[in-house]
């Protein structure tokens, strides 16, 4: 029985560094941080420039990934307990 191929795009942006991968049935075949292309450290814009770079990368075009899942810290890490 052949396992479909199950390809992820991976986002975090807006809190601390932005940054996209790539994995295909759970192996991270492209990564990068948005800061690496904008040269603002801890870049937290959108990562446009490292989404298109892990597609390049890939040899891939948006159209083949399965899912896009985004990162966002949830508000409960947030909060002080002390």
């Amino acid at each position: 029985m052949e396992c479909k191929r199950i390809t992820i795009l991976g986002i975090s942006a807006y809190y601390h560094d932005s940054v996209a991968a790539i994995l295909v049935n759970g192996d991270i075949i492209a990564a990068a941080s948005e800061e690496r292309f904008s040269r603002i450290k801890g870049d937290s814009s959108f990562p446009h420039n490292a989404i298109g770079y892990c597609l390049e990368e890939t040899g891939m075009d948006i159209e083949e990934v399965d899912y896009i899942v985004f990162y966002k810290e949830p508000k409960w890490m947030t909060k002080n307990y002390g």
